[in-house]
């Protein structure tokens, strides 16, 4: 910005150095240069010479009075002071009355005075505006070269005779002092005291002898303060006061210093800087800009004040080799003037007027004092630059055209797409404040009136009166004060109050707004729907022409200057306050369910100088002091550059300012990145209060809250705007607002629902009498029973009463209730007894009864508890009353043990001893019960009953303590024992020898080792084995055991030996195993045992394929003895517990159990009738005849009859003649002798074929009743219940053994007999199952080959 030349005077122009300038004070529009060549010249600031002023010789010094309206010459060796008058462009021309030549000239401070100093030391005061001349003579002695006014009026002067004098207007001398060399460059300032207090300027400051620095206080004048410099620095060559009371000085050598004049701080430097290498010549201090420039080698350096280390700025002049001069800024800092040695003068641009307007996203700003550019970044438009006539002090942009202006002029030009074309200038009736376009109108703002005109006028003949118009009317005599102007309307205004809104299209007054004060600023949205305005106590205000609506700016700050609405389409509703450093955000909420309302988002600062022009996304476009524009993010839109990674309190106020903006699918995507339940619920909350119902559904839906989704469907539908919002503000916990809504609404009723579903039922009754007055009692019983919860039993009873409707009997009866309740409570206990003797309810009569009882009333309470059938509450009561009459009566229908606890002790107590025992049995209290059937009743057999049935421990002891008395040892043992008095019970049992009946008592019972062993070892000394043993054995003493058992003489039911072989079993010692086989073998005593006991042997030890060949021997032995079915149930049993060890079973074993169940099924096929059966059976016994050696010849006779009778006469013959052999022959029981003989003389050998089946393994067809496959040579398996063998698709099994069957046979079988042939186990019908796959009866692994 700094290295803008405006312009440059070469020394052609001034001809010669050295060159003096001054700018206009105040306005600087012009400047004054002279040079060496007698004439001083006048150029505006744009570099035109305005005047020439011709001099008689050289100009000795030039100052423009304090507004810059007259410039004062004088020149060597010439009495007349010359005055240029800015404003007519004149010169004039006053002499002075002065003999000898003027040195010196400067204007007042504060008024027209000019003070006018001679080479003699005379001096001369002359007032502008009254001409009035006062000459003093001999102020000074010699030369007056320096001085200064100050804000009084008091002139300082520093003359050659090494004095300085203080006069004031009339010059009369009140001050003076001497220095101690030539003063020069003489200020006057305000120098801080201790307490820094701003006084008047009363400081004078004069350089002494071009080295100190001399301070004079007019206050003070016998202490002057002398500050010299570090020698170094050179000659001082200039200072300048700025601030709080600092001085800055440059020195020649090309160092700036800074000092204070704070007492404490005097002498100090604040702060040093060589900013020039070889010599410094000038600085100069801009007020109004905060920086300081000095100039020196052939560069200008500037300095921001704030923050004077860092260099702001740089402007270089390469071509000035002689250097440069002085430097001087103009009083508003734009312009800064540098003049050189050789002769030549600079002007450069160091801040422009910001000067800005937008329409849409179309800015125009100043770039230079003539040159405005055009530009649409938003668009991506390239820059236009428009050169101007004028240095404007307004611009106004439109669609398609620029007006610029100053004063009361305007210039138009049309804005092409790559050039721009003056349309015209418009002279306009007063001075223009501003200016506004649209694409076919300007309205400009003038002296309290606005002017709407056409832009290019040259419309047809038909629209002549809307090619301009004045507002107000002529009859209107209000002023505007401010207007805009949107595509549609002219909006404005006024000191009155009211805000006019103007439609062009039918040129006419559209709508007004009356406000109680006058409006100072408006600022419309693009569309002209929503406007913000300013009135005149600085309050801020949203306005709605469509209903009207105002609603003020929270937070709104009085320095505001402007308002930039958001021109992104989306943020409608989006608003921005400027004021000098900060930017506000407000959004303007239309629809809530609070209605419509304004709220601040946030502020952003603003870098100082930046002028607001455009918001657009959240990006704010300023324009600066420097010409350009700079684009600041609001801190309220930081979400538009999230990134991934950012952290989550970061996220969580994103989050709040997107949904302060509504931007509901970027706070989506934030929600996403939080991963937050409460992040989603407030983005759901927000948009229930926005009553964006679709996104809130979506919300919801997300994180999985059925309900509200559930509801929001139900009520999306709704029309009417006040019921919808209603619904939501419920849903948000705001009731009141809710109420309101839904009383504004269609469906006032609302209102009493949602009062009644949160229980507050004042509101709800008050809202019933209003909307639904049959709802009353209703609510009235609803109030009422919250009453009676919090105890406020005066008012329960008051609307228990009032809900009575006498029509709804269900209603009614619960306020009946109530009423009876609150009667109760309240002491009017009769009136509430009556009330729920008569009331239907039984709960009633409870509750009465327990407030009844509560309160002590226990006759009431008890006779309620009757009435209600609650008898065991009212026998408790009618106990507290001791009332027993009444307790008897009631006691066949009571259950609690309690009460029968209590009325048995009451008979007790009375000696009633059998009504006291039917209680206590009742109470369950068996103890009571023994103990009086004992003591009182002496009837010990049912105590005794009850002991054995309750199992009682107290009760067993009574009992014991009964037998023992009377003498009956064995019982008292017995009770001894139930009641766990183990060692009382032995020590009985051993004095009255009745160690038995112990014993018998204590084996039955879970005892401990040592009871066991006590007992074992009083019968071994008793030398009884067999208990010895017994006892030995259950205390795990297996060896002497053994020995005891061993011992025992033997019994017919040999129990000593089957006790030593559980012993042996249970030890799992080898040595007692071997000792007992030897017992077994006869090894010991010579008689060897029964060969059963070997097989228990073996099976109690687990040893199967011992106790399997064990088995087969024993078999064989009874089956020799003719016991069959022993010997069955011998190999059953041992074939079963073969499988279940999973061992191989031996094929002899399985042919002998075999043919010992065939033997064994033909009884039952004889029984059934069924011969045929019978008959196959007995052959199959009667082929392997030798195993059945006692029973041969009965077995072949049956085998005869049976042929004979199935019509097997073939078989028949055949067994019969084998009868008829002479070993048999006289065995043959007589009956069947004869029959047998004739069968054998008349043989008949025919004979049907054996039916065919199907080899379950090889599907070979062969006899039923064969067991051998010729096909695969498999011993095929068979049917428990025929005998035959087995058929895959019949097959059964016995639930219990598992033996398989055929399906259909034993299922007739078990329909006579539900018996299972093999294991004699009942089976029923039901159990039987039908098996498809048969495979596993088939694994021929399981049979030893």
């Amino acid at each position: 910005m700094f290295s803008i030349r405006v312009f440059t005077l070469l020394e052609k122009t001034l001809l010669g150095s050295p060159v003096q300038f001054i700018w206009q004070k105040t306005l600087g529009n012009f400047l004054a240069v002279t040079g060496a060549d007698h004439t001083v010249k006048i150029f505006d600031r744009h570099g035109q010479k305005r005047n020439e002023i011709n001099l008689p010789s050289n100009c000795v010094a030039m100052d423009w009075d304090k507004d810059g309206d007259t410039l004062a010459i004088i020149a060597d060796k010439c009495s007349t002071i010359y005055l240029w008058d800015a404003n007519t462009n004149k010169t004039s021309q006053v002499d002075s009355g002065m003999r000898d030549p003027m040195s010196f000239l400067l204007w007042s401070k504060v008024g027209a005075l000019l003070a006018v100093g001679t080479t003699k030391g005379n001096l001369l005061i002359y007032n502008r505006q009254t001409s009035r001349k006062i000459p003093v003579l001999g102020k000074h002695t010699k030369r007056i070269t320096c001085g200064c006014w100050n804000t009084e009026n008091l002139l300082a002067l520093g003359s050659e005779d090494k004095m300085i004098t203080i006069s004031n207007q009339e010059g009369d001398t009140v001050r003076q002092t001497s220095v101690r060399s030539d003063p020069s460059d003489m200020q006057f300032s305000v120098m801080k005291t201790d307490e820094r207090i701003s006084t008047k300027e009363s400081t004078v400051s004069v350089v002494v002898g071009k080295k100190t620095l001399f301070l004079f206080n007019l206050n003070d004048p016998d202490n002057p303060i002398d500050l010299e410099f570090q020698q170094r620095y050179g000659n001082i060559v200039t200072y300048r006061w700025y601030g709080d009371g600092y001085i800055m000085i440059g020195f020649s050598r090309g160092c700036f210093v800074v000092i204070s004049t704070h007492i404490r701080e005097i002498g100090q430097e604040i702060f040093q800087a060589r900013n020039h290498k070889d010599n410094l010549t000038s600085i100069a201090i801009s007020q109004s800009l905060n920086k300081a420039a000095s100039c020196g080698d052939n560069c200008i350096k500037i300095h921001d004040l704030s923050e004077l280390k860092e260099m702001y700025a740089i402007i270089n002049l390469d071509d000035e080799n002689k250097g440069l001069d002085q430097l001087a800024w103009t009083d508003d800092g734009q312009l800064l003037a540098v003049s050189t040695q050789r002769g030549s003068l600079h002007v450069f641009l160091t801040k422009l007027p910001v000067l800005g307007d937008a329409c849409g996203t179309r800015i125009a700003y100043l770039t230079s004092l003539l040159e405005v550019t055009v530009a649409n970044h938003v668009e991506a438009e390239l820059p236009i630059t428009v050169s101007v006539e004028v240095e404007p002090n307004f611009v106004a942009v439109g669609l398609y055209h620029l007006a610029v202006g100053m004063n009361n002029r305007a210039w138009f030009y049309i804005l092409g797409e790559n050039s721009v074309k003056k349309l015209k200038d418009m002279e306009y009736l007063g001075t223009v404040t501003s200016i506004y376009l649209n694409s076919d109108y300007a309205a400009a703002l003038f002296e309290g009136k606005v002017q709407l005109h056409m832009i290019e006028g040259e419309g047809l003949d038909a629209q002549e009166e809307r090619e301009t118009r004045l507002f107000p009317a002529m009859d209107d005599k209000c002023r505007i004060l401010c207007h805009a102007l949107t595509g549609d309307f002219l909006i404005y205004g006024t000191d009155t109050g009211v805000i006019h809104y103007f439609y062009i299209e039918d040129w006419q007054y559209m709508n007004e707004y009356r406000h109680p004060v006058s409006v100072r600023k408006i600022f419309p949205d693009p569309n002209g729907t929503r406007l913000v305005f300013i009135d005149d106590k600085s309050d801020g205000f949203v306005y709605c022409p469509v209903n009207d609506g105002v609603h003020e700016i929270p937070n709104f700050p009085p320095t505001i200057k402007g308002i930039l609405w958001e021109n992104w389409p989306i943020d409608k509703g989006v608003f921005a306050a400027c004021d000098d450093d900060k930017v506000y955000t407000y959004v303007f909420h239309k629809d809530t369910i609070q209605g419509s309302k304004v709220i601040l988002a946030g502020g952003t600062k603003v870098p100082f100088s930046h002028k607001p022009l455009l918001l657009y996304n959240g990006e704010l476009t300023c324009q600066t002091q420097s010409g350009k524009t700079n684009n600041i993010y609001l801190s309220t839109h930081s979400f538009l550059g999230i990134v991934k990674d950012t952290g989550f309190n970061e996220l969580k106020q994103i989050l709040t300012q997107t949904l302060m903006l509504k931007r509901f699918s970027e706070a989506w995507e934030v929600c996403k990145l939080l991963n937050d339940q409460s992040g989603w619920n407030e983005l759901a909350r927000a948009c229930l209060h926005h009553m964006e119902l679709e996104f809130a559904i979506r919300v919801y839906r997300t994180i999985g809250n059925v309900g509200m989704v559930m509801s929001l469907e139900q009520i999306k539908g709704i029309e009417d705007h006040n019921l919808l919002a209603g619904h939501l503000a419920m849903f948000t916990n705001d009731f009141n607002l809710a109420q309101d809504l839904y009383l504004a609404s269609t469906c006032p009723v609302a209102a009493l629902e949602m009062r009644r579903d949160l229980q507050h039922w004042d509101s709800a009754l008050q809202l019933a009498k209003r909307l639904a007055p049959d709802q009353i009692p209703f609510i009235s019983k609803e109030y009422a029973m919250q009453l009676e919860f919090t105890g406020d039993y005066v008012n329960a009873l008051a609307h228990y009463e009032k809900g009575i409707t006498k029509d709804n009997k269900e209603h009614d009866e619960a306020c009946l209730a109530g009423v009876a309740q609150m009667s109760i409570r309240m002491g009017d206990i009769r009136r509430g007894v009556n009330q729920a003797i008569k009331h239907p309810s039984r709960l009633l009569k409870r509750d009465c009864g327990a407030i009844l009882e509560s309160m002590k009333q226990f006759s009431e309470a008890a006779q309620l508890y009757e009435k209600g059938q609650y008898y065991d509450k009212a026998a408790s009561v009618y106990i507290r009353c001791k009332n027993w009459a009444k307790v008897g009566e009631l006691l066949p229908c009571v259950s609690s043990p309690k009460i029968h606890l209590q009325y048995a002790k009451a008979k007790e107590a009375d000696g009633r001893y059998k009504e006291a025992v039917v209680a206590y049995e009742n109470a369950k209290q068996w103890d009571n019960v023994i103990r009086l059937y004992l003591d009182h009743l002496n009837n010990p057999e049912k105590a005794v009953s009850i002991v054995r049935e309750t199992q009682s421990l107290d009760g067993a002891k009574m009992v014991a303590r009964f037998f023992l008395q009377l003498g009956d040892y064995g019982s008292a043992i017995q009770f001894l024992v139930m009641s766990k008095c183990n060692n009382e019970a032995f020590t009985l049992a051993q004095q009255h020898n009745k160690m038995e009946i112990y014993a018998d008592i204590i084996g039955s019972e879970n005892t401990t080792n040592e009871d066991y062993q006590s007992i074992a070892l009083y019968f071994e000394g008793e030398k009884k084995h067999f208990q010895a043993g017994k006892f030995f054995l259950l205390c795990g003493q297996y060896a002497r055991a053994l020995k005891h058992f061993l011992k025992s003489p033997t019994t017919e039911d040999n129990m000593a030996i089957e006790m030593a072989i559980e012993t042996v079993g249970q030890a799992k010692d080898e040595a007692l195993t071997n000792q007992l086989i030897d017992y077994l073998m006869g090894e010991s005593d010579g008689m060897p045992k029964d060969a059963k006991y070997l097989f228990r042997l073996y099976m109690a030890l687990k040893q199967y394929r011992e106790a399997a060949r064990t088995a087969i021997i024993i078999a064989r032995e009874e089956q020799s003895a003719g016991n069959y079915r022993n010997a069955h149930d011998v190999l059953f049993s041992m074939y079963s517990e073969l499988k279940t060890q999973k061992i191989k079973i031996p094929s002899e074993m399985a042919t002998n159990l075999m043919i010992l169940h065939s033997y064994i099924l033909v009884k039952t096929h004889v029984k059934r009738g069924d011969h045929m059966k019978g008959a196959r059976m007995l052959i199959r016994v009667a082929n392997n005849i030798s195993k059945f050696p006692s029973h041969i010849v009965p077995i072949l006779t049956s085998t005869v009859i049976e042929c004979h009778r199935a019509g097997l006469k073939n078989s028949a013959f055949s067994f019969a003649a084998m009868l008829m052999r002479p070993e048999y022959r006289n065995k043959i029981d007589l009956k069947y002798k004869k029959k047998i003989e004739a069968m054998v003389r008349r043989p008949d050998t025919s004979e049907a074929e054996e039916p065919t089946t199907p080899c379950p393994y090889c599907e070979f067809l062969l006899p039923e009743c064969e067991l051998l496959c010729p096909g695969c040579k498999n011993s095929l398996p068979y049917c428990i219940a025929t005998g035959r063998h087995m058929v895959k698709n019949d097959w059964t099994a016995c639930p219990n053994c598992d033996f398989p069957a055929l399906h259909s046979e034993f299922k007739n079988v078990l329909q006579s007999e539900n018996i299972c042939p093999m294991c004699s186990e009942r089976v029923s019908i039901v159990h039987l199952k039908k098996i498809a796959d048969c495979t596993p009866y088939l694994s021929p692994e399981e049979m030893e080959q």
